[in-house]
């Protein structure tokens, strides 16, 4: 049994009023957005290369204490080392239970495509026919959950084709790879930053028995182009990445870029116009996907966007 302290704080004293029940004991606090799933719900993305809010305008925060712990008396510690009067609160118990299986129990088969399905490896597939991809949540991302990684699934499954090669541009858990080679790609590579996505990508591979490469960006042979090219970043990166990312686009070739939202399609469009035909090719739940051909002779072109 835990004791749960719950109380709404402004972004300027989140981290102060956080800070201060950690230093009484609590053993961790949750920050939320108290709108959410509401329309009012605001939407914090941290981008390289653009300024991070830390905090929602209002924050909810939750700290968690031992069982038996006296709650009035965090309040009290808590306000005394911030030298302010503790905002209102809230206090409620929350049983112990085993964390591994409700959380394993909050995912199961997830459908990403007509014939596609991401299934956890605690779960048995519901579509034996289907192309299964075993994947458990984890520290990278990618998972299906999210529209961006669905997006991309969705157009590899629609549009890759037999043979392709492929270079997954910040794979993350490797499931955009795995999928490629699931769904008969040739050359499969995958290229990450993060030491613990490439060895969850690896992990994933072997898991569901692929033939995939997972590199860093500097360890990836010097000239190699790719059919296709997918990178599932965010818009920013994605910008300023272009230039490398079209140089591993083979003559021919084409591009896959999600994580953008509907309202920075055109911006990141714009980067790559200058090498591919490139529009929005499906949206989803405020997030886009744009596909680009690559063309002949390097003409702008920018077409159907929003």
């Amino acid at each position: 049994m835990f004791v749960a302290l719950r109380f709404d704080a402004d972004a300027d004293m989140a981290d102060v009023w956080g800070d201060a029940l950690l230093a009484a004991g609590a053993y961790c606090v949750d920050w939320s957005d108290p709108n959410a799933e509401t329309s009012e719900e605001t939407a914090l993305y941290g981008e390289p290369g653009v300024a991070l809010r830390h905090a929602w305008p209002l924050n909810r925060l939750t700290a968690l204490f031992a069982d038996g712990t006296d709650a009035t008396r965090m309040v009290a510690d808590a306000s005394s080392g911030v030298g302010q009067p503790f905002p209102a609160w809230s206090v409620f118990t929350i049983p112990d239970q085993d964390w591994v299986r409700a959380t394993q129990a909050q995912f199961g088969p997830i459908a990403v495509g007509a014939r596609m399905w991401v299934v956890p490896s605690w779960s048995a597939p519901i579509d034996l026919a289907a192309i299964n991809l075993v994947l458990d949540p984890g520290l990278a991302f990618g998972t299906g959950c999210h529209p961006t990684t669905r997006l991309c699934l969705q157009w590899l499954e629609a549009c890759l084709s037999q043979g392709e090669s492929m270079l997954d541009y910040g794979c993350g858990s490797g499931i955009l790879a795995v999928a490629a080679a699931r769904l008969g790609a040739g050359t499969v590579v995958g290229t990450d930053v993060d030491l613990q996505a490439l060895l969850a990508s690896r992990q994933n591979a072997l898991r569901n028995g692929v033939n995939a490469t997972f590199v860093t960006p500097g360890a990836m042979p010097k000239g190699a182009k790719y059919a296709v090219v997918v990178a599932n970043i965010l818009a920013n990166p994605l910008r300023l990445l272009a230039p490398a990312l079209e140089q591993r686009v083979d003559d021919g070739g084409r591009i896959l870029l999600s994580g953008v939202l509907v309202g920075q399609a055109a911006e990141v469009a714009e980067a790559y116009a200058r090498w591919f035909r490139i529009a929005v090719w499906k949206e989803e739940d405020g997030w886009v996907a744009l596909a680009g051909e690559r063309l002949v002779d390097h003409a702008v072109g920018t077409q159907g966007l929003y």
